[in-house]
């Protein structure tokens, strides 16, 4: 099954959910409204002709300031039938927000965490967002594009100097 034929799929079984196709290489992607990502994830599992059984991969990307924007990027995959899919949101910077997809794929909830913890994104109604790699109370995401770690973390010095 096509990227295109999942997306007709989608919008005729989900027609208030905003979808854009985008035939990037090396694999074509769906565009998803922030709210609506929840509701493609959960059709897209429960489909008998999709059921993407595998949330493979979530990534959180920070595009940086002077594009003021952020990406949430899913790999899905379905074992019993081969597919594989990549959807995107895209969210302001500013307030980088969505549903979570922990009710879909129990995967999820380590993948957002990651994302929020590194990144700054925030999954609503997470079971339990919090940090997963850093410190619970390191200052800042690392993985944002403007980050400037501290000096020092619990008096050890962190930040490298190059010699």
């Amino acid at each position: 099954m096509t990227t295109e034929e999942i997306l007709a799929l989608i919008n005729e079984n989900l027609s208030d959910c905003t979808l854009t196709y985008n035939p990037i290489k090396p694999q074509d992607e769906i565009i998803v409204e922030g709210k609506d990502i929840a509701t493609v994830c959960q059709f897209l599992k429960e489909n008998k002709t999709t059921y993407f059984d595998t949330l493979s991969c979530l990534t959180g990307v920070d595009n940086g300031p002077a594009k003021k924007t952020m990406e949430v990027i899913y790999h899905l995959y379905s074992i019993p039938f081969g597919h594989k899919l990549t959807l995107k949101v895209m969210l302001d910077r500013e307030s980088p927000s969505l549903p979570s997809v922990t009710s879909v794929w129990k995967a999820a909830d380590w993948h957002e965490r990651e994302a929020y913890d590194l990144v700054g994104m925030k999954f609503e109604n997470h079971p339990d967002l919090r940090r997963i790699l850093s410190p619970d109370d390191w200052v800042g995401h690392p993985l944002q594009k403007d980050y400037e770690p501290e000096e020092r973390y619990h008096g050890i010095k962190i930040k490298y100097e190059k010699d």
